[in-house]
Parts: C-alpha cells; structure tokens; sequence
C-alpha cells in the first residue's frame, strides 16, 4: 500500500484512507478503528504526500521522514508516542539530525511518531515515492468508480447550445428550448 490517499483530518484522531467520494465530499475509513466517516469541505483535510518537516536548510516531505524511521527500525514499528518529550526529540534528532527546533514543536514529533506506527500497524510499508503517473495511479488504488466520466461537449448553434442528451422537463431547459425556437425564427 502506498500514502497517496491517506490523511490527516483536523479536530480528528489518527490518519484516514479515503475510500469513495460523495456529492458532497468524501468517505473515509479511519485507520484505528476502520469506521467509515463522511467528509466534507468544511473539514481542513491534509494528505500526508503534501506534509514536510522543516529542516534547518530546506522542507522535507513526511514520506522521506517515514522512510528513515522505517530504514532505522527495520521496517518495524518504533518507540511510543507517549513517551517523555525528552525521547521523543532524541529519537527524531536521531532520523532528522538538522531539524528545526524552533519550528518542529514536540507535538508535531508526537504526531509524525504515531503516524509511523499507525501505517506501520495497517500494512503501509512502501514510503517510496511513486516512479511515473502510472504508478501513482496504481498506488491509488484506483477504481472504475474513480475515473471521471467525460461529457461530450455541447454543439453551438448561432447562440445557443443544443444538447444531444435526453433534456428534463425542468424550468431551465424549458427557457433553453424557448431561446431556440426564438433563435430559429429569426
């Protein structure tokens, strides 16, 4: 499995995996306990692919960290996040010796060292990044359902747009037909 659709949602416990999307929104699945919530935009959503740590020099994604913390710890979970702050930040100066300390606060190390372990716990083990968009796309684990349907575009006539798809009988497409035969008279 890959991060690529795994998230972080504000005000909520643990990482998510997006699972379908809604009209609204999306569904996903919580990584801790596996119910499903329904998301919406009203939600500050972040994938953990757009995630960096700052670094005294440069920003670097959540997926490098996770791949030195998989590398020292053999692919195996690692200490608890519920350690003194103190191990925490000689367990991160460990994997990222030239963190910014002024900026990587104890809470965000608490939450990259839960994460770890959490992916670790639901069989994300690859935090490679993926090679082309192929891969990206198989790494999503993209469905039919996923895939965005194209509509053929409408054909234009003078000013008007004539669709070839059967139209309901709604207030808007009863005002397009009467522009039509108007424009047809003319």
């Amino acid at each position: 499995m890959s991060l690529e659709k795994v998230l972080s949602i504000s005000g909520k416990p643990g990482l998510y995996k997006m699972t379908k999307q809604t009209r609204s929104g999306f569904l996903a699945a919580s990584l801790i306990d596996q119910k499903i919530i329904s998301v919406s935009a009203r939600h500050n959503v972040s994938l953990l692919t757009e995630i960096a740590i700052y670094t005294l020099t440069q920003e670097v994604p959540l997926r490098e960290i996770f791949q030195k913390i998989a590398t020292k710890e053999d692919g195996k979970q690692t200490i608890s996040h519920k350690v003194p702050k103190v191990e925490l930040e000689e367990f991160f100066f460990g994997v990222l010796p030239d963190y910014d300390e002024d900026r990587v606060y104890p809470s965000d190390i608490k939450k990259v060292v839960q994460w770890y372990n959490l992916l670790v716990k639901n069989g994300f083990t690859d935090f490679s990044e993926p090679q082309s968009e192929e891969d990206a796309n198989k790494a999503a684990d993209k469905t039919p359902e996923d895939k965005k349907i194209k509509k053929p575009s409408p054909k234009k006539t003078g000013s008007t747009q004539i669709n070839k798809a059967p139209v309901k009988a709604t207030k808007k497409a009863v005002t397009q037909n009467k522009k039509v035969t108007t424009a047809k008279k003319k």
